[in-house]
Protein backbone atom coordinates (compact mmCIF):
# COMPACT_ATOMS: atom_id res chain seq x y z
CA UNK A 1 0.00 0.00 0.00
CA UNK A 2 1.09 3.49 -0.85
CA UNK A 3 1.12 5.97 1.85
CA UNK A 4 1.23 10.01 1.20
CA UNK A 5 3.48 11.47 3.84
CA UNK A 6 4.22 15.04 4.87
CA UNK A 7 6.81 17.20 6.07
CA UNK A 8 5.33 17.14 9.27
CA UNK A 9 5.57 12.98 9.41
CA UNK A 10 9.12 13.77 7.66
CA UNK A 11 10.64 16.14 10.41
CA UNK A 12 9.12 13.90 13.25
CA UNK A 13 10.82 10.97 12.02
CA UNK A 14 14.35 13.19 11.40
CA UNK A 15 14.09 14.69 14.95
CA UNK A 16 13.11 12.17 16.40
CA UNK A 17 9.87 13.36 17.95
CA UNK A 18 7.67 11.33 20.40
CA UNK A 19 5.29 10.28 17.61
CA UNK A 20 8.49 8.29 15.73
CA UNK A 21 8.00 5.34 16.18
CA UNK A 22 3.91 5.65 15.85
CA UNK A 23 4.64 6.66 12.31
CA UNK A 24 6.97 4.02 11.51
CA UNK A 25 4.60 1.82 12.73
CA UNK A 26 1.78 2.83 10.73
CA UNK A 27 4.08 2.89 7.66
CA UNK A 28 6.02 -0.34 7.64
CA UNK A 29 5.43 -2.63 4.94
CA UNK A 30 4.21 -0.02 2.81
CA UNK A 31 5.56 2.34 0.18
CA UNK A 32 5.83 6.28 1.31
CA UNK A 33 4.86 8.85 -1.90
CA UNK A 34 4.49 12.25 -1.94
CA UNK A 35 4.35 15.60 -4.45
CA UNK A 36 7.84 17.36 -5.59
CA UNK A 37 6.77 19.58 -3.10
CA UNK A 38 7.66 17.53 0.29
CA UNK A 39 11.68 17.55 -0.47
CA UNK A 40 11.59 21.63 -0.83
CA UNK A 41 9.58 22.53 1.88
CA UNK A 42 11.78 20.26 4.04
CA UNK A 43 14.53 22.76 3.25
CA UNK A 44 12.86 25.75 3.90
CA UNK A 45 12.12 23.64 7.32
CA UNK A 46 15.37 23.33 8.15
CA UNK A 47 16.30 26.48 6.96
CA UNK A 48 13.76 28.30 9.19
CA UNK A 49 15.44 26.16 12.07
CA UNK A 50 18.63 28.06 11.25
CA UNK A 51 17.22 31.76 11.44
CA UNK A 52 15.81 31.04 14.33
CA UNK A 53 19.19 29.65 16.05
CA UNK A 54 17.51 25.98 16.86
CA UNK A 55 20.30 24.53 14.92
CA UNK A 56 23.61 24.76 13.26
CA UNK A 57 24.67 24.45 9.78
CA UNK A 58 26.07 21.05 10.56
CA UNK A 59 23.32 19.39 12.36
CA UNK A 60 21.05 20.48 9.21
CA UNK A 61 23.35 18.65 7.09
CA UNK A 62 23.43 15.72 9.26
CA UNK A 63 20.02 15.68 9.48
CA UNK A 64 19.30 16.37 5.80
CA UNK A 65 21.49 12.84 5.26
CA UNK A 66 18.83 11.33 7.88
CA UNK A 67 16.60 12.59 5.30
CA UNK A 68 17.68 10.82 2.17
CA UNK A 69 17.69 7.58 3.81
CA UNK A 70 14.18 7.76 4.26
CA UNK A 71 12.35 6.06 0.98
CA UNK A 72 10.07 8.09 -0.64
CA UNK A 73 8.92 8.14 -4.13
CA UNK A 74 8.13 11.18 -4.99
CA UNK A 75 5.29 11.78 -7.73
CA UNK A 76 3.77 14.70 -9.89
CA UNK A 77 -0.01 15.57 -9.54
CA UNK A 78 -1.83 18.21 -11.58
CA UNK A 79 -1.46 21.82 -10.90
CA UNK A 80 -4.59 22.61 -12.34
CA UNK A 81 -6.06 19.89 -10.15
CA UNK A 82 -4.47 21.22 -6.91
CA UNK A 83 -5.54 24.54 -7.81
CA UNK A 84 -8.89 23.69 -8.16
CA UNK A 85 -8.93 21.79 -4.70
CA UNK A 86 -7.11 24.98 -3.22
CA UNK A 87 -9.82 27.37 -4.14
CA UNK A 88 -12.44 24.62 -2.99
CA UNK A 89 -11.04 24.28 0.89
CA UNK A 90 -9.46 27.46 1.32
CA UNK A 91 -5.87 26.57 1.46
CA UNK A 92 -2.81 26.83 0.21
CA UNK A 93 -1.48 24.55 -2.60
CA UNK A 94 1.04 22.82 -0.59
CA UNK A 95 -1.17 21.43 1.23
CA UNK A 96 -3.34 20.87 -2.15
CA UNK A 97 -0.64 18.80 -3.54
CA UNK A 98 -0.57 16.88 -0.79
CA UNK A 99 -4.54 16.21 -0.81
CA UNK A 100 -4.23 15.64 -4.69
CA UNK A 101 -1.66 13.37 -4.55
CA UNK A 102 -4.05 11.10 -1.97
CA UNK A 103 -6.44 11.14 -4.33
CA UNK A 104 -4.35 10.46 -7.80
CA UNK A 105 -3.01 7.78 -6.33
CA UNK A 106 -6.21 6.49 -3.74
CA UNK A 107 -3.73 6.25 -0.96
CA UNK A 108 -4.17 7.39 2.49
CA UNK A 109 -2.70 10.63 3.96
CA UNK A 110 -0.44 10.94 7.08
CA UNK A 111 0.45 13.94 8.43
CA UNK A 112 0.42 15.65 11.59
CA UNK A 113 -0.95 19.07 11.00
CA UNK A 114 -4.27 19.02 11.50
CA UNK A 115 -5.04 21.78 9.56
CA UNK A 116 -4.08 19.32 6.18
CA UNK A 117 -6.04 16.28 8.38
CA UNK A 118 -9.18 18.47 8.37
CA UNK A 119 -8.96 19.49 4.93
CA UNK A 120 -8.53 16.20 3.83
CA UNK A 121 -11.11 14.87 5.61
CA UNK A 122 -13.38 17.48 3.98
CA UNK A 123 -12.74 16.31 0.64
CA UNK A 124 -13.16 12.40 1.74
CA UNK A 125 -9.62 11.51 1.81
CA UNK A 126 -8.53 8.92 4.18
CA UNK A 127 -6.26 9.82 6.85
CA UNK A 128 -4.02 7.34 8.88
CA UNK A 129 -4.83 8.19 13.05
CA UNK A 130 -1.39 8.58 14.73
CA UNK A 131 -2.99 8.89 18.03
Amino acid sequence: MDIVVDTSVLMAIIANEPEKERLIELTQGSDLIAPHSVHWEIGNAFSAMLRRKRITVEQALRAIEVYRRIPIRFVDVELETSLQVADRLGIYAYDAYLIQCALRYRSPLLSLDENLINSARRIKVRVLEVK
